[in-house]
């Protein structure tokens, strides 16, 4: 079973803004310090995503447990903005997720040496001395998965979930042919 942990989604707004008055018209939500970063973080609660806001109109959804909270997030970044009289709902040019961060379990007390092998050593990386997991890369998905001897892996670098699942689904296929778990 694979469990989002993050996700990150990107949109545009057909607007430049001046960030020092749009965070003082959003008040107690936005927090703009450009001593710090260049940006405008906007946070609806305490849990929920960040949302980070540029001057170009570009804004970073990070943090959201979901694909439909980041969406959430999005519509109230737009919901807030037009309540302040800043930006309308058709301001809104593109909205996307850019990447999703997951975790599974495949399988347990890994031997990452002979999984490097098994995998093959030009789909894998596996430098203990510098990161205690393997890093594997599958041409045939967009997706880049960290594996632990715990038997525990994340999967980042793909912005679909089916892709997600199907890189997992395979790895498990595999392990289980392999018979390293």
């Amino acid at each position: 079973m694979v469990k989002i942990v993050n996700v990150v989604g990107s949109g545009f707004l057909r607007r430049e803004f001046d960030l020092s008055v749009v965070a003082e018209d959003l008040g107690s939500v936005a927090e703009f310090d450009p001593e710090k970063y260049p940006a405008m973080y906007v946070r609806f609660s305490e849990d929920s995503p960040l949302v980070t806001v540029y001057r170009t109109g570009k804004f970073i959804i990070t943090g959201a447990g979901s694909i439909e909270e980041s969406y959430e997030s999005k519509d109230g970044l737009l919901s807030c903005l037009s309540s302040a009289g800043i930006v309308s709902k058709e301001d809104l040019e593109w909205f996307k997720i850019q990447n999703l961060v997951c975790t599974t379990v495949l399988g347990d007390n890994l031997n990452l040496s002979a999984l490097a092998i098994g995998l093959g050593l030009e789909q894998t990386e596996y430098e203990p001395e510098q990161f205690p997991g393997l890093i594997y890369r599958n041409p045939d998905f967009e997706c880049v998965v960290l594996i632990f001897s715990t038997g525990k892996a994340v999967i980042t670098g793909s912005s679909d979930l089916d892709d997600v699942e199907a890189v997992a689904d395979y790895l498990i296929q595999e392990l289980s042919s392999l018979q390293l778990n």
